[in-house]
């Protein structure tokens, strides 16, 4: 036979045709069970889950049909299959078969060469039930193995999030009569945006918008790395503050990045890199100097309604080592407004397929009006910004932003 031994169970009132079958079968190779009635049957397949039936139809008490259908009822691992042995050749009589469970018909007297056609014709479905049911058991083991896996995975990442989430400890910060807020947005679990602010003391103020190249795991290692370097929390490790005379004091943004850029384009094994726009500002005379490397043009808002970007571009930070910075200074009269942005804002898919761009950024800005300050406008901003994308697309990239606001609030 074309499968292993398989056993099979005949059911028959005849002991001739149940000794007949039997001497078949076992010259075939099966293990035969047999039984003389329904009742019998059933129980011997509620304890041994025959492979195959060979049921006589007519047949005191439980006939053939009967069996059949409470056989389909018994619980087991794998299909068993059914042959209904009649001398009945009508259509009705085989439709009644089939609607009871039984897969096949013998017509009696029984032909060998039949019988055994007729077997072959059920071990093979067998096989293939049971091939399929080993593959998917294969495939159910292989799927909680993976869904193990994504659910370590995934408890990793919310733990990252909550790490990454802790490098922004405030949203918004008083700085005397300014203010400063921050929003981070990241994409998936961790980002590669990072915004952030520090103050060595109340006359000054510095804060950062940066975007590393790519985003999910790789690029919060590389934000949380420069979170480092840029510490609010660990002054004598914050690369942007210089220590004299036991005073910290800010240092020139273009030496920051040159410094960042220093760090990250001699690291081994970091080919990422990222956009910068640094700032310090004195918050009694206004005076604001920045650096851009490769970051989005800032939006300078000023109180009498002007709003402009600025900045020249520059390189981004850790992609060529000579790389050198330029400052641009700047004065922040009261109730200005300086915005710092990631290309998440600016690259943002929209519903009809364009992207938002710097005079799409301006528009939300404005729609935003006077309304709201700190993180609220900066929340309004981003609600906008959401309302106005592609509602099949999501977030693409991750979304940050800073908002410094000069004198305004009261003394």
């Amino acid at each position: 036979m074309p499968v292993a031994l398989q056993r099979v169970l005949v059911v028959d009132d005849s002991r001739v045709q149940l000794k007949i079958l039997t001497i078949m079968l076992e010259r075939w190779g099966f293990e035969v069970l047999h039984a003389a009635n329904g009742e019998e049957a059933l129980d011997i397949c509620a304890r041994l889950s025959p492979d195959i039936v060979l049921s006589d139809w007519m047949m005191p008490g439980i006939d053939g049909l009967e069996f059949c259908r409470r056989f389909r009822d018994l619980p087991r691992d794998g299909y068993g299959y059914f042959i209904l042995l009649t001398s009945k050749s009508e259509k009705g009589a085989v439709a009644l078969g089939l609607d009871a469970g039984a897969d096949d018909f013998l017509t009696k007297p029984v032909n060998a060469e039949e019988l055994r056609a007729r077997i072959k014709a059920g071990t093979r479905v067998l096989s293939m039930e049971r091939e399929l049911s080993e593959k998917n058991r294969m495939i159910s083991e292989t799927l909680a193995k993976l869904q193990a896996v994504y659910d370590a995975i995934d408890a990793d990442l919310r733990q990252a999030r909550r790490i990454q989430e802790a490098l922004v400890p405030r949203r918004m910060g008083q700085f005397g009569t300014s203010r400063m807020s921050l929003l981070l947005k990241p994409c998936g679990h961790v980002g590669g945006d990072l915004v952030g602010m520090f103050s060595p003391d109340s006359d000054h103020i510095g804060a950062y918008s940066i975007d590393v190249s790519g985003h999910g795991i790789t690029s919060a290692l590389i934000t949380a790395r420069v979170a480092g370097y840029l510490s609010s929390s660990y002054p004598d490790q914050n690369l942007a503050l210089q220590r004299t005379a036991g005073v910290y004091a800010l240092r020139a943004p273009e030496e920051v990045a040159h410094l960042l850029n220093e760090r990250l384009a001699h690291d081994p094994g970091i080919s990422e890199y990222m956009t910068l726009l640094y700032f310090t500002a004195n918050l009694k005379s206004g005076q604001l100097r920045m650096v851009q490397a490769g970051h989005p043009p800032p939006l300078l808002l000023r109180a009498d309604g002007e709003a402009r970007f600025l900045g020249t571009g520059g390189l981004p930070v850790g992609l060529i080592e000579q790389a050198t910075y330029e400052g641009q200074d700047l004065i922040m009269m009261s109730g200005d407004r300086l915005l710092l942005y990631s290309d998440g804002f600016t690259e943002a898919r929209l519903k009809d397929g364009s992207m938002l761009g710097e005079e799409g950024l301006l528009g939300l800005v404005q729609s935003c009006g006077g309304s709201s300050n700190g993180p609220e406008f900066l929340d309004d901003l981003f609600w906008r910004l959401n309302a106005q994308m592609a509602t099949d697309v999501g977030l693409q990239d991750d979304v940050s932003a800073a908002l410094f606001e000069f004198d305004v609030l009261q003394r």
